[in-house]
Formats: C-alpha cells, structure tokens, sequence
C-alpha cells in the first residue's frame, strides 16, 4: 500500500450551533482503493463528504489531500480547487442536457475534439456510451448512476465520493448494478469514498471499512478486521446481528454459558461476549434455550430463542423447531469474541 495517504482527516468536527454534528473524526484513504464510510442515518456520514469535498466549513482539525490542507478552522479551499468529485445519492444530472453534454460539463475548457474523446471514452468504459444523447429522465437509476459518475470522473478527481450511490435502484438489480460498477471503477484505478448505512454493501466492495455512529468514527481497517475483531458492541452490530451476552472474568477466564474462555489482559468484573447467529449450533449437548417462534427459509431456519435471561435470533440448518421447544445450543468458544 502506498504510505502516502490521497485523503487524511485529522481530529475534524462539525458544529451546526450547539450540536456536534462529526466529533473528532480522523482517517486515511489510499490511493487506488475503495472504502465504506458506514453507519446509521443521521450519523453524520453524508456531513463528512461535504467536508471533504469543501461544501462546509469544519470547526475544529484538518482535512488533507494528497499531504496539502484543504480545510482548517477559518480558512476552506474551494470545492473546484480540491480535485474531488462528489455524486449525489439523487445523482443530479442537469435535465437540460443530454448525456454527453452532462459527462463533459466540468471540461468545457477543453477544445472540441479533446473534449469528446473524453466524453466518449469516459461513457464506453462505464458502458452506458449508448446513451450519449439520451436525455436525463428517459435513463433508469443505474443509467444515471452510472452518467453521474462518469461526469465526475470527466474532471480527473484524485478522489471520488459517492453518497449512498445505490440507495435508490431496484432490489432485484442492486447487487448486479454495483458489482458491475464497482469492477469499472476499480478498472479505472479510482480512489474512492462510498457512504452507506447497508453493511452487506458495505462488506461487499470496500477494501476498507470506516465504521461511524453519532458523529465519532468507531474503527477503521479491513471488512474482515472489521467482523472479527470489533472494538465494541456497537461497532459489531453496525455489521449485522450480534447477540451479547454478560459474563463474568476471575483470573483471566471468562466463566461463559458454552465453557470458560481464557481473556488474557482482562481485569477481573463483568464482561460481554459477542456472537453472530451462525456461531450458534442446536445440539444435544450445550446450554439449554427455549425456541419462542421458528420459520424456514430455503436450507434455513431462523429461531427466536430464549437463553440466559435474554433473546435473540439464530440461524441454524435444523428443520424442525417450533414454539415452546426446548433446545440446546452451543458454540466454538474460540470463536466468541470478548469486550
């Protein structure tokens, strides 16, 4: 990976009176890798990119491009001067203009000729140079997804930023449209910055992860780093469904409903232990639970179960469970992860 970042946010906040919006958050982006910026709305992820792309000014900290300090209390470089291009979760395309004439809007300084080669070149690689006089409103939301992009690609950003960019697309084509797309921007080395609150989306493309939850950033580094290792309960349930579970720790052993787990460096006290539904198997061995509903789905039931003073949702390959069964469940204890 290259050790200089294209993108770092330094100990950056954001104010909107005495709200704080984005509290301290800090981050690198490297070149020619695609990460997710990932939270719940309202989190202040779709704040960030307008920090970044320079639409706000930020209160405390620094935002840098390439090692250059575009943003700073009191003093913003202006979003045209940044090398960023920001798409829109509504993609905005100018309705007045058809597809080439909004791919090559940003580059009208270039002559004629340069400027349609690049319009047209920008088009056949994100396979949509079908469209070239196509108006905005007879394209479907992949089609404008896809003009959008290429219009910010048109400017040769060192840094793309999307904003929920498949938000909006049918379910039944969502996954396909973003493969798709996504392959083409890794085709044409994009560094890019994908906001998103669907963590399936987030673990599908991103080669690094941003976790984000009431304005802090919680964890950053690989979806996998992300998923196995999260740095708390609320990191963890940000990517997907996570049953914690109170235990106690005396002489660095976690006293666990399914075994003791060693917790080497954990003082003694409470604790939590994390798992995902399919860390759990029904068994005849384990500790006992009670299923409260069970419904098949395919190869797989899901089961709401009560265990330990608590429910929670598994997800097992046994077919039949039904209300009011007892049942026992166990786990590979070392894959319980420990806070």
């Amino acid at each position: 990976m290259d050790t200089d970042p294209i993108l770092t946010l330094d100990g950056v906040t954001r104010r909107y009176g005495p709200r704080e919006i984005v509290s301290g958050a800090g981050f690198t982006l490297h070149e020619g890798r695609i990460a997710c910026l990932l939270g719940p709305s309202g989190c202040g992820k779709s704040t960030i990119l307008r920090l970044i792309a320079g639409l706000e000014p930020l209160d405390e900290g620094a935002i840098r491009i390439r090692g250059e300090t575009v943003s700073e209390p009191h003093r913003t470089l202006a979003p045209e001067q940044r090398g960023v291009g920001l798409v829109f979760q509504d993609n905005a395309l100018f309705p007045h203009l058809d597809v080439s004439d909004n791919v090559g809007f940003g580059v009208r300084h270039l002559k004629s000729a340069a400027r349609r080669e690049l319009v047209q070149g920008l088009l056949a690689r994100l396979h949509v140079d079908h469209l070239a006089k196509a108006w905005p409103h007879t394209l479907s939301g992949g089609e404008q997804q896809r003009v959008a992009i290429a219009r910010a690609l048109a400017r040769e950003p060192v840094l793309l930023l999307l904003d929920e960019p498949f938000s909006g697309l049918d379910g039944h084509l969502r996954g396909q449209i973003r493969r798709s797309l996504i392959e083409d921007l890794r085709k044409v080395g994009a560094t890019v910055l994908v906001v998103t609150h669907d963590p399936e989306e987030a673990m599908t493309i991103a080669d690094d992860l941003i976790l984000m939850a009431d304005g802090e950033i919680l964890q950053t580094g690989t979806p996998e780093e992300c998923y196995d290792k999260p740095v708390s309960a609320v990191a963890a349930r940000l990517l997907g469904e996570a049953i914690l579970l109170p235990v106690a720790v005396a002489n660095a052993i976690a006293d666990t409903p399914f075994g003791p787990v060693p917790t080497p460096g954990l003082a003694d006290g409470v604790a939590t232990i994390l798992l995902r539904p399919g860390d759990l198997r029904v068994s005849s061995q384990g500790a006992p639970a009670t299923v409260l509903s069970a419904r098949r789905f395919g190869r797989e039931t899901v089961a709401t179960v009560a265990f330990a003073d608590t429910e929670f949702t598994i997800r097992t390959s046994t077919a039949k469970l039904s209300g009011g069964e007892a049942i026992r469940l166990e786990a590979d204890c070392a894959a319980l992860r420990i806070f």
